[in-house]
């Protein structure tokens, strides 16, 4: 007779592939993320899902961050397919995060609408292996969609919203925010995981001049049938590594947005 806590496995599991997910099968996608990807069912980086990333004024940073999730989704070949108004990401400096900028579709539009558009269709494309958007404005009923369509297609999308950029409350990179106010201004959309993505400071070896590895703050705000948490990651030697509690303390990244002002005129 099987025990109580087998019974309760066995429940998740059958609930798990009723909504979706399914167990981890030979040749399942592995992102590198450790123990963030713990968090979510089976211990698997949902694929054939839509994402949602989060960021405050600091979208080239987090592309760098989706670019690393990119790349092995593409290892097993397809392209990307990359959209949105303001192009956040300098294509040669992908390489850096293993994705060849050769392999990537870079989609420039000049409103929400045609973002959405271009999103859509191109999560309805098989042959791809992932689709980026920069989609600030996207609402519920428009990423209902978008998830119908990966549904369909099992094309993994990454949806990019840059909290601030079309007005609103302005906070501080890193600062703290009223109870509820980080997720006030971008309304909830249909998506298997919400990521905020936060950059750190990086750390230069033995005090050297130059830069140290990109890092970033990740917090999973919402998994669906999963744990949320925040971890500190670091790309260095073409892959993440999640930080230790013996690493040197992060920092947030901060910028001077005065003297950005007065540089940009």
């Amino acid at each position: 007779m099987s025990s109580t806590p087998d019974i309760v496995r066995q429940l998740q599991r059958e609930i798990h592939l009723l909504q979706g997910f399914k167990p981890p099968a030979a040749g399942s996608v592995e992102v590198g993320l450790g123990p963030v990807t713990a968090g979510f069912p089976n211990g698997t980086f949902p694929t054939g899902a839509i994402h949602e990333f989060l960021s405050e004024h600091t979208g080239a940073a987090t592309c760098g961050f989706i670019a690393g999730l990119v790349a092995p989704l593409m290892a097993a070949g397809g392209a990307c397919i990359w959209v949105g108004r303001d192009r956040k990401v300098y294509p040669p400096g992908l390489k850096f995060f293993g994705l060849e900028p050769d392999r990537v579709i870079f989609v420039d539009v000049r409103k929400d609408k045609e973002v959405l558009w271009v999103l859509e269709e191109a999560l309805k494309c098989e042959g791809l292996a992932a689709v980026v958007g920069e989609a600030p404005d996207i609402g519920l009923t428009a990423s209902r969609r978008l998830q119908l369509a990966v549904e369909q297609s099992r094309v993994t999308g990454f949806i990019l919203r840059e909290q601030g950029q079309r007005g609103g409350a302005q906070y501080p990179v890193g600062a703290a925010q009223p109870p509820g106010t980080a997720a006030r201004g971008l309304g909830t959309i249909a998506s298997v995981a919400r990521w905020r993505i936060l950059p750190l400071a990086s750390s230069v070896e033995d005090d050297l001049p130059g830069l140290g590895h990109p890092r970033w703050r990740v917090t999973l705000e919402r998994v669906r049938n999963g744990k949320g948490g925040t971890w500190d990651i670091e790309w260095r030697e073409g892959q993440f590594h999640c930080m230790d509690k013996e690493s040197p303390a992060a920092k947030p990244w901060s910028i001077d947005r005065g003297t950005l002002a007065r540089k940009t005129g």
